[in-house]
C-alpha cells in the first residue's frame, strides 16, 4: 500500500513517484502515452530517484518510442465512418458533403467535415485540426476567469500550440501557458485539469512536494483527471 507520492520532472520526463513498503526501486513505462512511474522504497531520497531515472533514460526513451510507433500504425485516413472525438464524445466522421467553404459541425452522432469537392485527406485533416484549435481557444477564457482568482495568479496569455509529448506547458518567465489543441478531443474535465496545472506552475515551477500540495488544494481530484486524460494517446499518429 502506497504511503506517499510525488511528481518530478527529470531530464524533461514527467515522473510519478509512489513510495511503498518495498525493498527495491522499480521504473515502469505505461501505455498508451508512455507515462513513467517509479515505485520507490519508503524514505528513498529524491537524489537517488533522479539518478536511477537518469541512468535508465535510454531504456525509457526506447519504451516510449515503441509505444508511439504502435499508435502510428492505426493512422486516421479521414474517410467517412471513422471514429473521432469532440470534448470526450464519440462521433462518426462524414466527409460526403462538399461546399465552397470549409466547415466542421458535430450533429447527433455525426461529425460533419465539409470541404470543397475533390479535397484530399490532408486537406480534410487540416480543416478539422483548425476547428479543434478554435474550439480550444473558445473554451479556455472561461476557465482562466474561474481559476486565476482561486490560484492567485494571472497568465499574460495562452497559446494553442501543437506539441508531440505534452498536453500543456507553462513558460514562466513570459507568464504564458501553451495548450495542445488535442485537448478539444478530451472530456472538458481534462482541459480544466491542464489549465489548473499550468497556472499552478506560476506559483511553483517544479513538480515537487509544494506543487503536489498546491494541486491537492486547488483540484483535489486532479490525479483522476490526469489518469483519464492519459488513457488515450496524446496525438494522432500522423502528427508525430
Amino acid at each position: 500500500m502506497s504511503t506517499a507520492s510525488a511528481y518530478l520532472t527529470i531530464a524533461d520526463v514527467s515522473v510519478d513517484v509512489i513510495y511503498k513498503n518495498i525493498k527495491n526501486l522499480h521504473i515502469s513505462v505505461y501505455p498508451p502515452a508512455g507515462r513513467v512511474r517509479v515505485a520507490a522504497p519508503e524514505r528513498t531520497n529524491e537524489d537517488t530517484i533522479r539518478l536511477a531515472v537518469v541512468q535508465r533514460l535510454p531504456w525509457i526513451k526506447r519504451q516510449r518510442d515503441q509505444l508511439q510507433n504502435a499508435v502510428r500504425q492505426s493512422r486516421r485516413e479521414m474517410v467517412s465512418g471513422e471514429t473521432h472525438y469532440v470534448w470526450g464524445r464519440r462521433y462518426l466522421l462524414d466527409v460526403s458533403l462538399t461546399s465552397g467553404n470549409y466547415s466542421v459541425k458535430p450533429k447527433g452522432n455525426t461529425l460533419w467535415v465539409v470541404t470543397p469537392e475533390g479535397a484530399d485527406p490532408e486537406t480534410r485533416r487540416a480543416a478539422l485540426e483548425r476547428w479543434y484549435r478554435r474550439e480550444l481557444k473558445a473554451a479556455v477564457p472561461a476557465l482562466l476567469t474561474k481559476w486565476q482568482p482561486v490560484i492567485g495568479v494571472e497568465a499574460e496569455k495562452f497559446v494553442a500550440r501543437r506539441m508531440k509529448t505534452k498536453w500543456g506547458t507553462c513558460v514562466t518567465h513570459a507568464r504564458t501557458i501553451w495548450l495542445n489543441p488535442e485537448l478539444a478531443k478530451k472530456n472538458p474535465r481534462c482541459l480544466e485539469y491542464i489549465v489548473v496545472h499550468e497556472l499552478t506552475h506560476l506559483l511553483e515551477r517544479g513538480h515537487g512536494e509544494r506543487f503536489v500540495a498546491l494541486m491537492d488544494q486547488f483540484l483535489p481530484d486532479w490525479r483522476a483527471r490526469r489518469d483519464e486524460l492519459n488513457e488515450a494517446p496524446l496525438a494522432d499518429e500522423d502528427w508525430a
